[in-house]
């Protein structure tokens, strides 16, 4: 059985500075149609850097819909004009922690809720830090913290860390 779905009509509901939102109709393998909402995403990069100490640097920063904060590796949207993932994961490490890299390694990505948004995370993996300036976006509010890798493993593992593009960059 073909398992494919094929969109029949789409309709634009919002459309914001960060997301797209419509109501599609799509025509089901069996025929029939059904209603689907999908979030538009641009997608977005984190990184992992790894100091040759073994520590990794993590932002806590606030998150609005969730009204928390939250421990995160570094990591930001990628530009809706197709920006190179690579130049948008230096850019978020250099702007959020002032970190710099020498070597990289792409990790993979990652689609965290695909059954609604389109949103892809990249993940990386940076090694040979040398120490920049921060130099956080207007709007961005968050502190820098540090720990072990074992650390961050450990905390993953018992749930005290919950965001997904900071578990799945650590596991991978």
């Amino acid at each position: 059985m073909k398992l494919e779905e094929r969109m029949v009509s789409s309709q634009t509901i919002f459309e914001g500075h960060l997301i797209k939102v419509t109501l599609d109709e799509a025509e089901l393998p069996n025929g029939k149609l059904a209603g689907r909402e999908v979030v538009y995403h641009p997608g977005g990069v984190t990184v992992l850097a790894l100091g040759e100490d073994g520590t990794v640097p993590l932002v806590r920063q606030y998150r609005y819909p969730i009204q928390s904060l939250l421990l995160e590796l570094p990591a930001g949207k990628l530009d809706k004009d197709a920006e190179d993932q690579l130049e948008a994961a230096k850019r978020e490490l250099s702007e959020e922690t002032g970190l710099e890299a020498e070597e990289w390694t792409y990790l993979g990505n990652m689609l965290f809720s695909p059954g609604f948004c389109t949103e892809k995370i990249h993940m990386y993996l940076a090694r040979q830090l040398k120490k920049g300036s921060q130099h956080l976006d207007e709007d961005e509010f968050l502190n820098v913290e540090t720990m072990t890798f074992d650390e961050l493993f450990a905390r993953v593992m018992d749930g005290t860390i919950t965001d997904a593009k900071t578990v799945a960059a650590t596991l991978k």
